[in-house]
């Protein structure tokens, strides 16, 4: 494939923006090369500047559950957006997609919107504290909670990418506060309360974790921090900006029946559109502003153009549980496709997936948290990315990110995938 309108558009960008890109990951510094820059997409497809179209299987980082352009939710947009498109001030719609969440979502009696999973991440935190009237929280390493300064340690994803966890710029005092603990290790974690005992505010985690490939949690280890939480009144902070409305419609909460504390949402819940949001029983949700100290806010929160987004994509997987049945089907049916291709190659892989997320890692054993997420074969990965994109398949620029299957995928389009994908291993 030719690309080279991207490379025109990123050596403009780059002039102009750092990096050339608004996201890190974007910029295929883990990879090599040049980005690819999209001109428009629909359903399961990109269409890039240059005319080739892509199989993608990144989906906008999660967001486009029910494929590009849903016609549902494009639609809301276009009429919302004719009335207006900020305001604010309130609107019914929020009230409607509040009452559709809260239905959804298991234990959550009250929800506030925000414009992004980093700020709802923030604002859970800054709950947590508030709630408690303790300081510290843990945190577990390779998780990504968004870029506010107390997550930006061992964060997974980006962070990864760049060698460079610990970001500049987050002071020692803020540092001080956060926890690093192993994901998929309970008593790492019980030894930290123990070391910090009537400390700790709020345990988050992603209870999937998709921000060094999808790792799912051992048997037993949500449960296990959920007992902790209970047993030294620490709130429990459940990251679902990947996993809510996605593995099932209530969550990794309704999907494995666990119950946390707060719980953060965003890309599946704006429907595309950036939105984000944070949730928890009454009790705690009252301790906002205005009805309690602890202060959050934001002019764009609750715009009627991200709430109309947002509130079509949740009625539509409300109206059709089965979804989540096929999209766990089509990942399983891909994930036995690679799986046969790649050991008929030789290639040392490990395949995670749960529900519709999945990730391939190029080593042999088995990959449950940061230090063996980053045991991965770069090189392998970076000819696998590559070569899927030269035969016309997105997946993400990282190793270190979760796959995402849409429903608007095909599965001639996982066959596709899986043959592209048996070429491909034949040439590492």
């Amino acid at each position: 494939m030719l690309y080279k309108r991207s490379s025109q558009l990123f050596a403009e960008a780059e002039k102009l923006i750092p990096g050339g890109v608004n996201s890190p990951v974007r910029a295929f510094k883990a990879v090599g090369g040049t980005p690819i820059f999209v001109k428009s997409a629909k359903g399961a497809y990109l269409y890039d500047e240059d005319g080739n179209r892509l199989i993608d299987y990144i989906n906008s980082w999660g967001p486009m559950i029910l494929g590009h352009a849903y016609e549902p939710v494009v639609q809301a947009v276009i009429e919302k957006a004719k009335l207006g498109t900020s305001f604010g001030m309130p609107t019914e719609l929020e009230t409607q997609i509040a009452a559709l969440a809260v239905a959804m979502v298991p234990n959550i009696d009250k929800i506030r919107f925000v414009n992004s999973g980093t700020e709802a991440c923030m604002s859970a935190v800054r709950l947590a504290r508030g709630f408690t009237k303790r300081d510290k929280i843990i945190k577990f390493a390779g998780c990504y909670h968004g870029h506010s300064d107390s997550f930006l340690i061992q964060a997974g994803s980006g962070a990864i990418t760049f060698g460079s966890p610990n970001s500049p710029g987050v002071t020692a005092g803020t540092a001080k506060d956060t926890l690093l603990a192993k994901y998929n290790d309970l008593e790492n974690v019980a030894t930290l309360i123990e070391a910090n005992k009537n400390e700790i505010a709020a345990i988050i985690v992603e209870p999937v974790a998709g921000n060094m490939g999808c790792i799912p949690p051992n048997k037993g280890f949500l449960e296990g921090l959920r007992q902790l939480c209970t047993d030294n009144n620490i709130l429990l902070i459940f990251d679902e900006v990947m996993t809510g409305f996605r593995l099932a419609a209530g969550g990794v909460q309704e999907l494995l029946n666990i119950t946390a504390d707060i719980v953060c949402f965003g890309k599946v819940i704006g429907g595309g559109l950036p939105v984000g949001a944070f949730a928890a029983r009454e009790e705690i949700m009252n301790y906002l502003a205005p009805l309690g100290p602890v202060y959050q806010a934001g002019t764009l929160s609750g715009n009627p153009l991200a709430m109309a987004a947002g509130l079509a994509m949740l009625q539509a997987l409300h109206n059709d549980r089965a979804i989540f049945q096929r999209l766990e089907e089509k990942t399983a049916y891909l994930a036995a496709g690679i799986d046969k291709v790649l050991k008929a190659n030789n290639v040392t892989f490990t395949i995670n997936s749960i529900g519709s997320m999945i990730s391939v890692h190029f080593d042999a054993a088995p990959v449950v948290d940061f230090k063996t997420a980053a045991n991965g074969d770069n090189e392998t990965f970076k000819k696998f990315f590559h070569g899927l994109l030269q035969e016309g398949i997105y997946i993400a620029p990282s190793a270190y990110e979760t796959w995402f299957i849409t429903d608007a995928l095909t599965y001639e389009d996982l066959d596709f995938t899986i043959r592209a994908i048996d070429k491909v291993s034949k040439t590492f």
